[in-house]
Formats: C-alpha cells, sequence, structure tokens
C-alpha cells in the first residue's frame, strides 16, 4: 500500500541526480509526527507533511503556516512523501523537480481531532494538534478545490495575531538558514543506503576548505580528453561534459613554446581544481572570459547562463538589486572547474566571503599595484614592508604573484568583521606601509594622476569586488599563473610576478606543496594599527 502511495513521488524524480529518500528503506513509523520544510525552488513556499498511514501526507503553502487566526493561508495537496523525508535538509539539483534547498523549519508531533483522519481528508476538512518548536496549537485544513486548502490557526492559548513564518527563517535541526544550507550543506542524503545510515554529514562552511579532499582525474580520463576530436563528450568524476572547439587558441606562445588550446587550459584546471578548488568552494564566483583567446577583449561574466549543467552548484544573490546578477556559479567539484575552462572562464575570482555570510570576509586583501614606471624590485620592496607589518601585528598571512605584475598579501580573518572595518583596517595598514617609502606610492584615484606610482590598493576589500584566485590563469601569452608564495622566495633573485604558467606551476607544486594551505581555516582578529 505505502508503494501504491508513494508510485507518483518516485516517478517525479531521478534518484541518481537528486538527494532526496527514495523510500526504500525501513524506517520505523510513529504515526504522529509532523515537519514543515522551507523550500526556496522556482517560488519559495512551505511544505507542511502530516504522518499517515506509514507516508508524510503533504501541503504546499506559499505563505506558511501561522499562529495568526485571522490569516487564511491558501495550501496546495501535493503527493505523499517517504517518512524518511522528515529528515531532509538540503539541496535538490537545479533541472529536478523542485530543485532548490530545503531546510526542517519546524518539526514536532500532531493529534487528530477527527477520529479518523484518513477519512476527514478524504471528506474535506481536517482538525489537528501541532506540538512543534515553532508551531502549536488546533489548525484546520478546508478544501477548496480538488486540491486546493485553506489552512487556519484556530483562536486558542497558542493563537499570535501577526505571527509571520518568515520572522523565524532558521532550521530548527541545524540552526542554518535556507542561504546557508543552499551554499553548503551540512548532508547529503545518500538514498542508496539504509535510512540509519543515509545521512552523510560533510562539515561545516569553517572546516569544507580545509578538510575536504578532491580527488585529480585519473589517467584513463585524461588519456580520453587528449583522444577527443575538436569536440565531444567528456566523462570527469561521474559527470558528461560537452566540450568544444578543443584545439582553439586561448593563449598564444611565449619563449618559444606552441600556444596554449582550450583542451590545454580544461586539462590544466582538471588537474590543478584539488589544490584550487580550496579558495573557490563555498564563494561567489565572477569569472572573466575569452571565447576568443588573450588576444581578443574579454569580459567580465556572473549571471549562471540557462544552458549550465543542472548539477552546477547556483546561489541566488538576495541583496542584488534589479537587473543584478541574481544568481552565481559556486564551483565545488572537479568537473566544474573542468566545465568553467570549456567556457573560456580563463580568470577565476571569488568573493572573500562565503555565500553562507556574504557580509562578513574571510580574508582581508592587500594588493600592490604597480604603476607605469614601477620596477619588479620595486614591487619586492613593497612586499617585503608588508611581511614586517604583518610580523609587527602578529598575523598569519602570505603573499601571492599575480601572474601578470603585481604582488598581493592574503590575510585569513574571522567572519566577524564587516567589508567597511576590513576596508578601514586594510587601509590604515596600507598608508602605514606606504609611509615608509612615499617615493614609491601614489594614493591618486585615477592611473593617469599617479605618475606612473604604485598603488596600494585597498579598495578591493568590498563586497563582489574580488582579486584573482590562486593558481588561476591569466590572459597573457603563455597563459601565466597567480601563485602562492613564501615569504622567503621574495628574496629569491628568480622571482617575477608571471615565473609559472600553466604548464609548470604543477611541477612547482609537487615540490614545494601549496603555501596558502596553511592560511585554510585559520580566523584571525584584526588587531589596532
Amino acid at each position: 500500500m505505502t508503494d501504491e502511495r508513494l508510485a507518483k513521488y518516485r516517478e517525479m524524480r531521478d534518484f541518481t541526480r537528486t538527494a532526496e529518500p527514495s523510500g526504500d528503506g525501513e524506517v520505523r513509523a510513529t504515526g504522529d509526527r509532523f515537519v514543515v520544510q522551507r523550500h526556496r525552488a522556482r517560488r519559495r513556499h512551505y511544505d507542511l507533511r502530516l504522518e499517515l498511514d506509514g507516508v508524510l501526507v503533504s501541503w504546499a503553502v506559499p505563505k506558511g503556516p501561522t499562529l495568526d487566526p485571522a490569516a487564511r493561508r491558501m495550501a496546495v495537496q501535493v503527493e505523499d512523501h517517504p517518512l524518511e523525508y522528515a529528515d531532509f535538509e538540503g539541496t535538490i539539483p537545479a533541472g529536478e523537480y523542485g530543485g532548490g534547498d530545503v531546510i526542517v523549519w519546524d518539526r514536532g508531533t500532531w493529534d487528530s481531532v477527527d477520529e479518523d483522519p484518513a477519512a476527514a481528508i478524504e471528506a474535506g476538512t481536517l482538525h489537528f494538534d501541532l506540538h512543534g518548536e515553532k508551531l502549536a496549537g488546533r489548525f484546520v485544513l478546508v478544501r477548496r478545490g480538488e486540491k486546493q486548502w485553506l489552512l487556519l490557526h484556530k483562536k486558542d492559548e497558542h493563537a499570535e495575531p501577526g505571527w509571520d513564518p518568515e520572522d523565524h527563517p532558521r532550521s530548527v535541526k541545524s540552526g542554518r538558514t535556507n542561504e546557508e544550507v543552499a551554499v553548503a550543506p551540512e548532508a547529503m542524503w545518500r538514498s542508496d543506503l539504509p535510512p540509519s545510515e543515509a545521512e552523510i554529514p560533510l562539515g561545516t562552511n569553517k572546516s569544507r576548505a580545509a578538510a575536504e579532499r578532491w580527488e585529480p582525474p585519473t589517467a584513463g580520463e585524461l588519456a580520453a580528453l587528449d583522444e577527443l576530436g575538436a569536440k565531444g563528450r567528456w566523462r570527469l568524476a561521474g559527470r558528461d561534459l560537452a566540450l568544444t572547439n578543443l584545439d582553439k587558441v586561448l593563449f598564444p606562445g611565449h619563449g618559444g613554446e606552441a600556444p596554449v588550446t582550450k583542451r590545454d587550459l580544461i586539462r590544466y584546471h582538471a588537474l590543478i581544481a584539488p589544490v584550487m578548488l580550496p579558495y573557490l568552494v563555498d564563494r561567489p564566483l565572477n569569472s572573466h572570459r575569452f571565447p576568443n583567446g588573450v588576444d581578443q577583449p574579454g569580459f567580465w561574466h556572473k549571471e549562471v547562463p540557462s544552458h549550465a549543467p543542472g548539477w552546477l552548484r547556483r546561489w541566488r544573490y538576495e541583496d542584488a538589486e534589479p537587473g543584478d546578477t541574481q544568481w552565481y556559479l559556486v564551483p565545488d567539484s572537479v568537473p566544474a572547474l573542468a566545465w568553467l575552462a570549456n567556457y573560456a572562464a580563463l580568470e577565476l575570482h571569488a568573493w572573500t566571503s562565503l555565500a553562507a555570510d556574504v557580509h562578513h570576509p574571510t580574508w582581508a586583501l592587500f594588493d600592490i599595484d604597480p604603476g607605469s614606471r614601477t620596477t619588479f624590485d620595486e614591487v619586492l620592496v613593497l612586499a617585503r614592508l608588508h611581511r614586517t607589518a604583518m610580523e609587527h601585528l602578529g598575523l598569519e598571512a602570505r603573499p601571492k604573484v599575480t601572474g601578470q605584475r603585481g604582488i598581493q598579501i592574503w590575510v585569513p580573518v574571522e567572519p566577524r568583521y564587516t567589508y567597511a572595518e576590513t576596508r578601514a583596517w586594510v587601509e590604515k595598514v596600507s598608508k602605514a606601509v606606504g609611509g615608509i617609502v612615499p617615493e614609491l606610492v601614489s594614493w591618486a584615484w585615477t592611473k593617469q594622476d599617479r605618475r606612473g606610482l604604485a598603488r596600494l590598493d585597498y579598495t578591493q576589500n568590498v563586497i563582489n569586488k574580488t582579486l584573482v584566485a590562486p593558481y588561476s590563469a591569466r590572459p597573457r601569452p603563455g597563459a601565466p599563473v597567480s601563485v602562492p608564495l613564501e615569504w622567503d622566495e621574495l628574496d629569491d633573485p628568480d622571482l617575477a610576478p608571471d615565473r609559472w604558467t600553466i604548464r609548470t606551476v604543477l611541477d612547482r607544486i609537487a615540490a614545494v606543496g601549496d603555501p596558502f594551505s596553511a592560511l585554510l581555516g585559520v580566523e584571525q582578529r584584526l588587531p589596532p594599527v
């Protein structure tokens, strides 16, 4: 009987793509549980689910249940759900039925006032009491059409005029909002495992970048890439990628080397992904695209294109103004980086804040931007002064060559500061450093007013203003790469800002590792300056 009632639910879902439970497992029925899930799909709504006869009888409530007895909430009856769904909190991939993020907004037990609740539902009126963490008291569902119902709260001791579910946005299971779950689900549901083992913890935002490990492509996967013609399908880490224009030159050769093709960039993105992803995961991405190669002007791209595969993680920027980018890509896998390379996204720029808390950055950034007359030796002088400043302030930080002409200093910070606070702190340190060598630095805003001098650009510490990610390629001949350094490498006479390319940086990593890895998971308070 349960299988019959869940047939429609299963029919509507592809369990090889969605993390939702299939309902095939053995779950102990209590007969009295209820759950309300806040679900952001095509439209935000709340799903009220009552355990009855081995399934969760379900209604979608667009404005959500309320304790306000004066409110009349529309509710649409939907397909019965399996009992395991009462614990589901996570994301449903875009392109799947109900694609979006889900939290356990409330849960508890329920009692039917009607002697036979199944018969009451069939008759079109169900009276019931909820005993939840947010919802309590007597409710009634009244049918107003084939699938349309009204949900009301009775005037009782639990009634509360004006009570709005949107004032109580956090999950009773994890304490997180939909936004936080969307960018980093705390758990993944494996519908192929028994219910007691199905929920797989993924860790917190704070630990994921430091703890998660991504596997590089196998020799067989790389051979398959090499064997493709100008286009074809490539299977990578369980994902199918439709690759195009593989032999198109994206970077002209440099120093006698052969040009770099799109195939070369895709290979590099796949190989560098395990090292690069910790600086991208859980963060919205801005990309600099060059579909016709770096000899032609590129353009910035932020919005996830409509043709992007459904398995790519997306994040909606709730504060975006009308006409601004609404949906950002959040790279979280090796195939995601390979897809970006095929999309000719040569430069990757991740936000300095996590999507789960976009107003509090986790990096403070110093950008040494050389002027037309600035030599690299002078850039190194400024970088070494930053090294001294970080030592004086007792902060963990590392430098990074940009792959072009400059150097950046990255400082991991505790996400307690606003962008304005972080920017003000960086400005103070920059002004102190610049004051030591005023002959090298200009604080003028425009390049023409800087007289060819360097600028210590603290203005990058603003929401949605980004610096190039570690190990991203840069749009110059030979495909140079922005590479993290140890502090003592600033004293290496062979150091150059474009010393490493996509063809050589993997050898460097194999030899010395990733200097920035020591900063992952570090949270520091900004000392007074």
